[in-house]
Parts: C-alpha cells; structure tokens; sequence
C-alpha cells in the first residue's frame, strides 16, 4: 500500500500539529513494513524539528506554501493531485482543504476548538475550520482522533459515524523519558505553550500574584507568542516579580527545561490531547492540570486537575504540591507509569492498522 501522508504542517511556524506530523511521519517511516510512507511536501530527509521555521529549503517553503494556497481556493483545477505520485490513501492533517479525489481520504482529528470557542479564534481560523469539516472531514473514508473526547466532540459537533473515526493517542519522544534537568539558579514552576488566549495564561499570572511560593521559586512561561496575545504579553514585558519569560525555546532544549521543573502547570481551557502535559509526566514532573477537555483523560490519576478559570484553586494546587515531597514524588511515579502508554512507536503501528483498514 502506498500512503501519502500531508506534510504541509512541517512547512509552518508552528507548535502542537507541527511536532505531531513530524514524530509521526518519522514512527511510520521507521515502523512500515509492506507499506510504502509518501509526503506532500516529498521529504528526503528528516530535518531537525523547529518550530519556528519550515523544515525545507526557503524555495520550497515558498513553492509548497503557494501551492498549498492557490488548491485550497481553487477546487476546480487539481493542483495536488498534479504534484504528488500515484498513491492508494491520501491522509489530510489540517492544512489541505481540497485533497486528490482519485484515492482514499483519510485525516486526523485534532481539537474542536474553532466549534467550541470561536470567540477564542479568528474569523480566518473558523472559515478554514468550515472548509475542513465539508471538503475532507465529511468526506473521508477514516478518521484518526487523538483523545477520546476529541472523537466525542466530533461526533457530538459534526455529526460524524462514530464508526469512522479510531482514537489513536500520540506519542511522547523518546527523550523525555529519563531526561537530565537544566541547571537554573532558582528552583521554578514551568508552564509551556504557545501565549494565546486557549491557553489561559492569564489565570496562572493571577494565582502567582497572589502566591507566598514567589519568595522561593521562579515561575518561568515558556512559548512563542500567539495570536490575540497582547494583553498577557504586556503583562509579561512588565517583569512581574517572581516570573520569568522565555519566550520560544528550541525543541532541543525542552527535555532539559521540562525535567528541572518542581511542578509543571498547564491551566489550558481547552486542548485535543494537551502533548505538554504528557511530555511533563515521562519527564518525572508533577503535573498541576485543568479539569476539562482531554486533560483528564491524559493525565489518568496522575496529576492534580483544577478548574482553569479559578486562579486560587490554582494557587491552591500549587501550594499543596510544594509543601508536600511525598505527594510530589506519588505523582511523578504515577506521570512515569501514565507516560509510558504514549509511545511513537505504538501509535505508528496502529496507525499503520487503520490505513490497512480504511485504505
């Protein structure tokens, strides 16, 4: 079987979706059998992971991307199907709006936060979330979904057969399992994400402000800046006491970053899987989660779960963990335990069982 996996994602600065389609392309190139692996964009090789830009050359980032435009708004003429090789299953990530129609459609399900939180997005993000929903969504043969409660919002918000749609978890990389911390002069509390409004950044400034653990410990923000940030940027430009922002750390350097934390913290209001967290417990960090979407679901019972919105019982959270080193290290042994359920490999291979079954 010939599977041609959409790679537009690595061609972004991105987060989230970009380090999915990266580790999962990787997993499957290495884990097929029988089954030939093929990209749109073709990739030869596997540069190292950036967020911050495309994995290919400048002329091909720009090519793609032009090309990637001119399909999505001209479903008339088939652009991709004139530039990709011949293959039995087409899978969409979340870019491609007007695939191939000769072969199979399948796609992955990330979040549904566009139906869910539209005033948390831009008119632009919700018109391209409408365009995947009816020209791939509906349309393909399987769905990959990333949590359980993602396939349920999917179902619930879209209408889709149940029956299509297989939850398969991502992966943690390799390197967050046994990963030696950062030194840092200050013992810290880590949050890291994209600084945008779903991430609620806002409410963990708040818990801090009011927190005695600044007179002891850093809280350091790690991530780029996203849209709509302007606020929670501003607050962090202003130097509050006790915080430190980093602003984007090279992939590289966030198994390090990760495993020094004494506690991680990720008050996200809404998340599809929430890879931060899990990358948090294979590192051996106590977790401090919100409560909803898919970050109970990730997290087992292996972290402390708050309501987002609440910034003292995020406080709360905070101040139990620190105080106590028996429950940090109940914790870290339950986030190792969890962790391990998230493997590349794993979620490669029965990747490869739902292209054998819907392919």
């Amino acid at each position: 079987m010939r599977i041609l996996i959409d790679a537009t994602p690595l061609l972004l600065r991105s987060a989230g979706v970009k380090t999915y389609t990266y580790h999962w392309i990787q997993h499957l190139m290495q884990e097929a059998g029988n089954e030939q692996i093929l990209t749109f964009p073709r990739i030869e090789r596997l540069a190292a992971l950036d967020h911050e830009r495309s994995i290919f050359s400048s002329a091909r980032t720009f090519s793609r991307l032009g090309l990637l435009f001119l399909a999505n708004r001209l479903p008339a003429l088939p652009l991709i199907s004139w530039m990709t090789p011949r293959a039995d299953v087409f899978h969409v990530s979340n870019q491609v709006r007007n695939p191939p129609r000769s072969v199979k459609l399948t796609a992955t399900l990330y979040d549904l936060t566009c139906r869910l939180m539209p005033e948390l997005h831009t008119p632009a993000n919700i018109r391209a979330d409408e365009s995947l929903a009816k020209n791939v969504l509906a349309k393909a043969a399987g769905l990959i979904a990333i949590s359980e409660n993602t396939r349920n919002d999917a179902v619930r918000l879209l209408g889709l057969n149940p029956e299509r749609i297989e939850v398969i978890y991502p992966g943690v990389a390799d390197v967050y399992f046994g990963a030696q911390p950062r030194p840092a002069e200050r013992p810290y509390v880590l949050y890291l994400g994209t600084i945008e409004p779903r991430k609620n950044v806002d409410a963990l400034l708040d818990a801090w402000e009011g927190s005695r653990l600044r007179n002891d410990f850093d809280l350091v923000i790690a991530g780029p800046r996203g849209w709509s940030s302007e606020k929670t940027m501003a607050r962090l430009a202003s130097r509050p006491r006790g915080v430190r922002y980093l602003g984007y750390v090279p992939e590289d350097e966030l198994p390090g970053l990760t495993a020094g934390a004494a506690v991680f913290v990720y008050p996200s209001l809404y998340e599809g899987f929430g890879l931060p967290v899990a990358q948090a417990l294979a590192a051996g960090v106590p977790v401090i989660s919100s409560n909803v979407s898919s970050l109970p679901e990730v997290t087992g019972d292996a972290a402390l779960l708050v309501d987002p919105r609440s910034p003292a019982e995020i406080r709360a959270a905070l101040d139990k963990v620190l105080a106590s080193p028996s429950l940090q290290q109940q914790l870290r042994a339950a986030g190792l335990a969890r962790a391990g359920q998230f493997r590349w490999a794993a979620c490669a291979r029965k990747s490869l069982e739902f292209f054998r079954r819907f392919g």
